[in-house]
């Protein structure tokens, strides 16, 4: 009896376990959506079918997750509602399978929601306040947090990457998050662009935003700058006839000739050039 029995699980086994493993099996993560991704194996038959199954760190079980039984090629598992604890340590596994055939479980690497997720920049505006430049994070940059408290009662930061136009200087800063933000002691009538990420002390995985650009206050106008430049040239104009008229002035005074003084009339005084007095 003991015989037959082996020799039918051998041969289940040889029956059963005969399709290939998938494989790239993994978990991706945007903005706290987590995406189970795997590949069919080399081989296998375009009617097979796949499973997920998932286990914590804490449970240490498996679990088959609903939706996800049934999976054809080059379908994915959205496993966001069922990797709910941040703290947690998840790992997942995938089978294919079809009448009769099966093949081995493919798992993926532990997963930690909260510090594999990679974090999508802000949406966020850029506005002028004299020597500053106020940064308005919009709703909806926050509201990817919803689904999960956990998240929210973390502390987040948002780190802007400060670059001045006009010569490329630029720096960092690292604020708390809020929803308006004030980056002071820049300089006023200059354009400065910002980009800005989410980022935590368990976290770094965040992409950047794209740049956006404001002056810290209205720069002047173009006729105010052309009346300013020609109220400069007028005036250098006139300082330079005054200096030549004074050096006029100082040289003829030179070539003046001594007052005489007659008894019978009042002073005198002749003026001759050079020439004349050649």
């Amino acid at each position: 009896m003991g015989l037959w029995t082996l020799l039918l699980l051998h041969f289940h086994l040889a029956v059963c376990v005969c399709l290939p493993a998938p494989s790239n099996v993994s978990i991706s993560s945007y903005n706290m959506e987590h995406i189970l991704r795997f590949s069919p194996g080399p081989g296998t038959p375009p009617d097979a079918l796949f499973t997920v199954q998932i286990s914590n760190s804490r449970r240490q079980r498996w679990k088959t997750v609903a939706g996800c039984q049934e999976l054809t090629a080059g379908q994915t598992c959205n496993l966001t509602e069922k990797l709910k604890d941040v703290w947690d340590l998840y790992t997942a596994q995938v089978r294919a399978s079809r009448t009769n055939q099966t093949s081995q479980w493919t798992r993926t690497r532990e997963f930690q929601p909260l510090t594999d997720t990679v974090l999508g920049p802000p949406d966020f505006s850029v506005s002028g306040c004299g020597n500053c430049l106020i940064l308005q994070i919009r709703d909806s940059s926050w509201s990817r947090f919803d689904h999960n408290v956990q998240l929210k009662n973390l502390y987040w930061e948002v780190e802007f990457n400060v670059k001045r136009t006009r010569d490329g200087a630029e720096f960092r800063l690292k604020l708390p998050y809020e929803q308006k933000s004030v980056i002071s002691h820049l300089q006023p009538g200059v354009e400065y662009c910002v980009s800005a990420s989410f980022t935590s002390i368990l976290n770094h995985n965040a992409v950047s935003s794209e740049r956006r650009c404001a002056f810290t206050s209205p720069p002047p106008p173009r006729h105010t700058l052309l009346l300013v430049l020609g109220l400069v040239g007028g005036f250098s104009l006139v300082l330079v006839l005054v200096v030549c008229r004074v050096i006029f002035r100082n040289k003829v005074q030179k070539h003046q000739i001594p007052c005489m003084k007659f008894t019978s009339q009042p002073y005198s005084c002749l003026m001759t050039s050079l020439n004349e007095e050649d």
